[in-house]
């Protein structure tokens, strides 16, 4: 279904912006699991990898030649690449695949001065896999340096600020937003 979202896109940019270029890009889709590794099933696994690799790699490929001259690319990865936490083996498999392929989006776009790096959230209070219950949230809290959770807008602004020119110089970087998540 990529070649009708293009298309949607394309028609999007033109209808409602009055372009026909794209000047960023944000994957950002994704759901999570929670099982101990000798439990998820090979559809889970699949399911998982179609989502949080396969999707972020043929969207960006779909949406490449849209993609102006200096654009940014930004990658919703996770703190689970970097503090492991059991019952999200393949999630955060997944996530750090994104993080490499992350780089190789810098390095192969940047001939077009297309940038592209990752942004990592910790927790974030969201409704991913379920949303957090407050037993969970207060044990989460008390494992950041900031002790709290982090909300969306935390993780946003990162982004915008990524997405925006006052960052051109940013390129090939995963940039984790979890308030000093287990240091």
């Amino acid at each position: 279904s990529f070649g009708v979202f293009v298309d949607a896109v394309r028609q999007a940019l033109q209808s409602n912006w009055q372009t026909t270029t794209l000047g960023g890009l944000v994957n950002n889709a994704g759901h999570g699991l929670f099982n101990p590794l000798e439990t998820v099933t090979e559809a889970q696994f699949d399911d998982l990898m179609n989502v949080h690799l396969k999707g972020p790699f043929f969207l960006t490929q779909a949406l490449l030649p849209l993609m102006e001259e200096g654009a940014s690319i930004v990658n919703l990865t996770s703190a689970t690449t970097r503090v492991v936490t059991p019952g999200v083996a393949p999630y955060a498999a997944f996530k750090g695949g994104l993080e490499v392929l992350t780089r190789y989006m810098a390095k192969e776009f940047g001939e077009r001065r297309i940038r592209a790096n990752a942004v990592s959230p910790g927790a974030i209070r969201t409704e991913l896999g379920g949303g957090l219950s407050e037993e969970f949230e207060t044990l989460l809290a008390s494992q950041t340096a900031l002790g709290r959770i982090g909300e969306p807008d935390d993780v946003g602004r990162v982004i915008a600020t990524l997405l925006s020119e006052e960052s051109a110089w940013i390129n090939a970087q995963s940039i984790e937003v979890s308030g000093g998540y287990i240091i």
